[in-house]
């Protein structure tokens, strides 16, 4: 009963830990880009998209659908580096054990 007790204890220090860094993300960025950094996406550790730029060259009225597939591309980047950002912030305190449920 007493490793019952040890364990739940610990458990609840894990998840306050997580909870801290789910905090920290939303404070954390990254940045992706796309087309040679003709476009960069600011994005932070909750996946939310926090900033777009685009160089002015890039825009072209005749060629609408290249920006958009670098913008696309783009988000795409940040995200995906953004969810790295996190899950290695997550490993140090889970070990590298993935709990269903967290990011």
């Amino acid at each position: 009963m007493k490793n019952l007790g040890n364990i739940m204890q610990q458990a609840k220090k894990i998840q306050e830990r997580l909870a801290n860094i789910q905090e920290e993300m939303a404070d954390r960025t990254i940045e992706g880009s796309a087309g040679g950094g003709m476009v960069t996406v600011v994005a932070n550790g909750r996946q939310e998209v926090l900033a777009i730029k685009i160089e002015p060259e890039v825009v072209n009225p005749e060629d609408v659908e290249m920006l958009q597939d670098l913008i696309q591309a783009a988000v795409n980047d940040a995200l995906r580096k953004s969810q790295e950002m996190v899950q290695q912030e997550m490993a140090k305190i889970t070990g590298g054990l993935k709990i269903p449920g967290m990011f």
